[in-house]
């Protein structure tokens, strides 16, 4: 495998519950990911916002995470270092590109920890070198599609979304705040059948977020979707998700059977406040592993007797909807008879002879 990583610094006691001390880590040698279930990975590769941060910010949530206490068991882990970045900023996205696109051919799930916003694009790239066509769903404050700016991590949205060939099936876009966004560009995002939610929706309704994140093969969160006053080294606005928001977000995506990737960008360790950021990520990674340990439980969707099953009809449309009994989410058919993620709510409208927007939505986009 062509690795280009710095071996992880410094050392620490921990006690035989806390995660240092079961952790497989990358220090003379690659660990053998044979029975690894999730992989970390660090980046420290700010340019692309327009600084160049010498620092390293990954290891200062590894110091946090390491700390915290290991509930899940089930749940393998290994942290293979922090790639070195490049040269250029293209150099580091094709070293996180092949480290990426290596480790998810080995059918592992990876979390990318540090860097800016736009190493999202060296991500994406993974899964395009792999020709897979993919759902992502992006949390940030801002939408990065302001082809105006020169800052990569202002506009790389722009290449993912448009360029050719695209691997992106659909886009989600979560918590984004109005007065960070142009208008048009949402009539945009529209356009293409795109879903974006902003930051009160989604706070309002934050179970709602489940089957959208439940959908993503790819999930990029930037902490700027986070208020400065949870997540300290978040300067970009003072409102936006709780610390526990986020938390529960990240623990959808490890509920989710498809989300293969995992960045948490924005993270500059000099920004920080008496460590509070880098615990903050430490803590959604926590949460992520969690709600990993708990997708375990759930069945395959063709083992039906774990299921219970609803026959309904809206708008002239037969349809099915199935709740499982082990967790209690949904999912619902659509006419080619393909089952996508749902919730009751779903449920409910159409049982009132309502078209549930989430199943009118995947009609228009499969048109």
């Amino acid at each position: 495998m062509p690795l280009n990583l710095a071996v992880i610094s410094g050392d620490a006691s921990y006690n035989d519950s806390q995660i240092g001390s079961i952790i497989k880590i990358y220090e003379d040698e690659i660990p053998d990911f044979e029975n690894i279930d999730l992989i970390i990975v660090g980046i420290n590769e700010f340019r692309g916002s327009g600084i160049d941060v010498k620092e390293n910010s990954a290891d200062a949530v590894r110091r946090k995470f390491y700390e915290l206490h290991y509930w899940h068991k089930e749940i393998s882990i290994a942290d293979i270092g922090t790639i070195k970045s490049g040269s250029t900023l293209s150099d580091s996205y094709s070293a996180i590109t092949i480290v990426l696109k290596e480790l998810l051919q080995l059918k592992k799930t990876v979390v990318i920890i540090g860097g800016s916003h736009d190493n999202t694009l060296a991500q994406y790239f993974a899964y395009k070198e792999m020709n897979k066509i993919i759902d992502a769903t992006v949390v940030d404050a801002t939408i990065d599609l302001r082809s105006e700016s020169t800052l990569r991590s202002e506009n790389f949205l722009m290449e993912m979304l448009t360029g050719e060939p695209n691997m992106v099936r659909h886009y989600n876009h979560i918590a984004f705040q109005s007065y960070f966004v142009h208008p048009r560009m949402l009539e945009t995002m529209d356009k293409l059948r795109f879903d974006c939610f902003r930051v009160g929706n989604v706070k309002e309704e934050l179970s709602e977020m489940e089957p959208v994140i439940r959908n993503s093969e790819m999930f990029s969160f930037d902490i700027a979707a986070i208020k400065n006053s949870d997540a300290p080294a978040s300067d970009c606005s003072p409102n936006g998700l709780t610390g526990e928001e986020a938390c529960t977000l990240m623990r959808y995506a490890g509920m989710s059977p498809s989300v293969s990737s995992v960045g948490i960008y924005g993270f500059a360790a000099s920004k920080d406040s008496h460590d509070l950021t880098a615990l903050q990520i430490a803590q959604m990674l926590w949460y992520f592993i969690d709600g990993k340990n708990r997708s375990l439980l759930e069945s395959a969707l063709n083992d039906r007797k774990n299921f219970n099953e609803y026959h309904t009809a809206f708008a002239e449309v037969d349809t099915v909807f199935i709740q499982s009994k082990k967790t209690g989410r949904w999912w619902m058919q659509l006419p080619d008879k393909k089952m996508i993620a749902c919730s009751y709510k779903d449920y409910l409208f159409a049982s009132s002879n309502q078209i549930p927007e989430r199943w009118l939505r995947a009609q228009e986009r499969d048109v």
